[in-house]
């Protein structure tokens, strides 16, 4: 317990014991009590009072402090005990209450690593994080916190990054592969090079922005600070008139205590941080108070296709087999060769035979052609793949079936590959990005939350990105922009009227994220350009958190005009109560108190909105069952 919580508690004993020794028949003894109690309330507020007014600052503890001596000068002991204890109790449920909306900031603190174990001098020594240097081999054990964003140089374990993209499931991570700090390693284990420490890395990063975003100001808020600033000494000048015009010294008292803006002080800013740090826990950064405020009024949302709308990585969509050959042949001939290849497309087709369980063999005698195809022989055949030319001049022409059914996939958005042995074709493999699992469903609660207009923006081909638009639900789609393009059609937008919102992963985004009245990222899988040029970041590129923080969003403002409301009509209902002589000075602060309280506990109902469930965004999809 520190001094002012003991004085709180000291204050509010002497009163509960001058209403006894008053109860008891012993009145001195009662007003000797309440006039200690409110000696000790008055302390640490005429305190306060004098530390804003050397800083020329008006502040509601001068109102209190004024109307605690005023009392006491007048001989109404009761009425400045009940003031002090009153407003020193209030004073401490809000500081009680308002931690509770920080408490995603003090988790996100507390899961950050202070230790590492790292490999120095031929041993193994734990060191402060602080202290680890660039370059250094960091060693992770099960169980433990990695401790920097880095590159595993060897060993094989499950990595749980819930505490950057809110995913449940664990990730395999292997030698080659980046990891960052603050995962938390379920099994196995690791040697990561240490690339970024402390501050620099994402999870550093993270703390920082929720820390500005939460200390940041939204428009609403900087208003009433404003207003304050004025008001404040405006009630004083008030209830000075006030005594001048009736020479009623309580009556202007009561005046001073009812006027105090307390709860319309709070009304914002308490709202702010309760809404940032409930979206903060999905996995959501807001960077500012008035980016929330933005992404709140937001009518538009623009967004870019690949990498955004879509996974950002191919996968087989389709498997077209040539009469009397099975699709699951045509998968395996091709993924047998492609597995020596390090292409995308091939990529995506050993990946996608790998879930169907067909074995990939090893290929011998490879022959690449840079942009025509790969050959190899397999399990005693020579099997091409690649671009109807490649596979012609293999011996095995397609047929005008195969080119018309392959020119119908391309003008779908998808890539074709054909596949063909010595003697015949055996099929196509149609290989395209996929929409991300969520994105559907995430756009449909967009709109159900005041989205009215959903542009796709990419710079692949019309084709491709009006295929995935359709199949999402998107209004319009526009293909074949440069980073220029897209920064203009948000500027277009923007003339027309709209509030814009730009939602997009890449370097290319950077110009039209920074156009844009909010500018969203896809953290984990963005750029540092976009991430850093974006006022909000998803950490974990899923669609459906964005959605949630558009909800969450216009709750928080919600609860900011509730408040402000809920504010002003208690000082207009004080006043009424005021002028008719129906509020004295204790139950003009009880009441006060309690508005203060209220405008708290509204605010805190946004820390119970529940985000999206997580959901396995990144996997490949299946590839439909081949029949044999």
């Amino acid at each position: 317990m520190n001094a002012r919580d003991a004085l709180t508690a000291s204050s509010g004993a002497l009163l509960i014991a001058a209403l006894a020794a008053h109860v008891t028949g012993a009145s001195q003894v009662a007003a000797v009590l309440l006039s200690v109690s409110a000696l000790l309330s008055l302390g640490p507020i005429a305190r306060r009072a004098l530390r804003a007014l050397r800083v020329r600052a008006f502040s509601i503890d001068l109102l209190v402090t004024i109307a605690i001596v005023g009392a006491l000068i007048i001989g109404e002991a009761t009425e400045a005990a009940v003031v002090g204890f009153l407003f020193l109790f209030g004073a401490w449920l809000e500081a009680r209450t308002l931690e509770r909306t920080r408490r995603s900031l003090l988790a996100l603190v507390a899961l950050a690593p202070t230790r590492a174990t790292i490999d120095r001098d031929g041993g193994r020594v734990a060191v402060d994080v602080e202290d680890v240097l660039p370059g250094e081999r960091v060693i992770v054990t099960t169980g433990e916190r990695i401790a920097v964003d880095g590159t595993v140089l060897t060993g094989d374990a499950w990595v749980d990054e819930s505490t950057l993209t809110g995913e449940p499931s664990p990730v395999h991570r292997v030698a080659g592969e980046r990891v960052r700090a603050a995962t938390l390693l379920t099994s196995g284990y690791l040697e990561v090079e240490a690339e970024l420490i402390g501050a620099e890395t994402t999870y550093g990063r993270i703390i920082d922005l929720v820390e500005e975003a939460q200390e940041s100001r939204t428009r609403r808020q900087r208003f009433l600070e404003r207003f304050a600033r004025y008001y404040t000494p405006g009630v004083l000048l008030a209830s000075l008139l006030v005594f001048a015009l009736t020479r009623d010294v309580e009556f202007a008292l009561v005046f001073l205590v009812i006027a105090c803006p307390g709860a319309l002080v709070i009304s914002v800013p308490v709202a702010a941080v309760a809404g940032l740090g409930a979206i903060a826990r999905q996995g959501v950064l807001i960077k500012s108070g008035e980016a929330l405020e933005a992404l709140a009024s937001a009518d538009t949302l623009v967004v870019d296709k690949t990498g955004t709308l879509t996974l950002g990585r191919p996968a087989v969509t389709e498997v077209v087999a040539e009469p009397g050959v099975a699709r699951g042949d045509v998968l395996e001939s091709a993924a047998a060769v492609e597995s020596a290849s390090e292409h995308p497309l091939g990529a995506a087709i050993v990946a996608a035979a790998r879930t169907r369980g067909l074995p990939l063999g090893r290929p011998e005698d490879i022959y690449v052609l840079t942009g025509a195809g790969i050959s190899g022989r397999h399990e005693g055949r020579r099997i091409a793949v690649g671009t109807p030319d490649f596979v012609t001049e293999f011996g095995a022409p397609p047929g005008v079936a195969a080119l018309t059914r392959a020119d119908r996939l391309e003008e779908e958005g998808a890539s074709v590959v054909f596949v063909a042995d010595e003697r015949r074709l055996l099929g196509l493999i149609a290989i395209a990005d996929q929409p991300r699992a969520e994105a559907a469903d995430a756009i449909r609660r967009l709109r159900a939350a005041g989205i009215e207009r959903v542009v796709a923006l990419s710079g692949d081909a019309d084709g491709p990105t009006r295929r995935v638009a359709e199949a999402l639900g998107v209004d319009e789609a526009h293909g074949r922009l440069l980073p220029a393009d897209k920064a203009a059609a948000v500027a277009d937008l923007q003339a027309s009227g709209r509030t814009v919102v730009m939602l997009g992963d890449g370097v290319n985004d950077a110009p039209a994220l920074a156009r844009a009245d909010v500018g969203v990222a896809m953290g984990v899988g963005g750029t540092d350009a976009s991430v850093e040029t974006a006022d909000v970041v998803l950490l974990g590129d899923r669609l459906d958190q964005f959605a949630h923080a558009r909800r969450v969003a216009r709750a928080t403002v919600r609860v900011m005009r509730q408040n402000t409301a809920l504010a002003l009509a208690t000082v207009a209902v004080l006043l009424v109560g005021v002028l008719s002589r129906d509020i004295g000075l204790a139950g003009g602060m009880l009441v006060h108190e309690a508005s203060v309280l209220l405008v708290i506990v509204n605010a805190l109902r946004l820390t119970r909105m529940r985000g999206p469930a997580a959901t396995e965004a990144s996997r490949l999809p299946l590839v439909e069952e081949a029949r044999r």
